[in-house]
């Protein structure tokens, strides 16, 4: 264990708290939809910033992937390819901004438009689930999936009043892709480096034990409190990210 701890540059403590953060991060998913980074991020952030944003896309890999082969059977095929359609822009411009602009402005930004989106589905807006906004969603799921590692957000609250088999399977499958293509966008602009997969493959263990326990909390989220903590989640990514860019400003 000392030569992983060494490896990932990480204390037994570091390593503890982020694999904890990871787990509750792949329980919360594999039962709203999204949430693994939203649990995790701010864990690295404070032990191993320097893995961020790519290690997280990268351990979320075989995240999207179960979820998305558990409930193949509710998967919304159209959704996939439009996301993907939108998404493709939002990962090239998310990948020049890490780039391109400060932390602090990014996480304003993003943070930002998260918030807005949750007020507004709090305020009963509800935008009706067509190729356009399918693309729109994957325009900003691709952009701040692949500039923060957070992009959950917005296809999930597009989804938010969707049966619950129908939101997990679907936002598996569609974050299956996004997760490739902020990888391949991200090495394209010289940001994965062999550290970022080392951390990566560290966390998979963790990832696959919160996305076995997640299926016991089925039953309970879909009696009527998914769409709840689809917003809980929401609202605390968006404030999350935003507090980030306050406190290094």
């Amino acid at each position: 264990m000392d030569a992983l701890f060494e490896a990932l540059d990480l204390s037994a403590a570091g390593f503890l708290a982020i694999f904890l953060a990871v787990f509750l991060g792949a329980l919360v998913q594999g039962a709203i939809g999204f949430g693994l980074n939203l649990v995790a991020v701010p864990v690295i952030a404070v032990y191993q910033p320097a893995v961020l944003p790519a290690a997280p896309i990268i351990f979320a890999l075989p995240m999207t992937l179960g979820s998305a082969l558990r409930e193949r059977a509710h998967i919304d095929s159209a959704a996939v390819f439009w996301t993907t359609v939108g998404r493709l822009p939002g990962v090239v411009l998310g990948a020049w901004i890490v780039s391109a602009l400060t932390p602090e402005a990014l996480s304003l930004l993003i943070g930002g438009i998260v918030v807005l989106a949750v007020l507004m589905s709090v305020a009963s807006i509800r935008v009706s689930i067509d190729r356009r906004s399918q693309s729109i969603v994957g325009f900003l799921g691709g952009l701040m999936g692949t500039a923060s590692s957070i992009g959950g957000p917005p296809m999930a609250l597009l989804y938010q009043h969707e049966p619950g088999p129908r939101v997990r399977a679907t936002l598996g499958a569609t974050f299956l892709v996004g997760t490739v293509l902020s990888i391949a966008a991200l090495g394209a602009a010289g940001e994965v480096e062999t550290m970022h997969w080392r951390f990566g493959a560290a966390m998979v263990p963790a990832v696959l034990l919160g996305l076995g326990a997640s299926r016991f909390l089925h039953g309970w989220l879909d009696g009527g409190w998914l769409r709840p903590c689809v917003l809980a989640f929401s609202a605390l990514a968006g404030l999350g990210v935003v507090l980030r860019g306050v406190l290094t400003l």
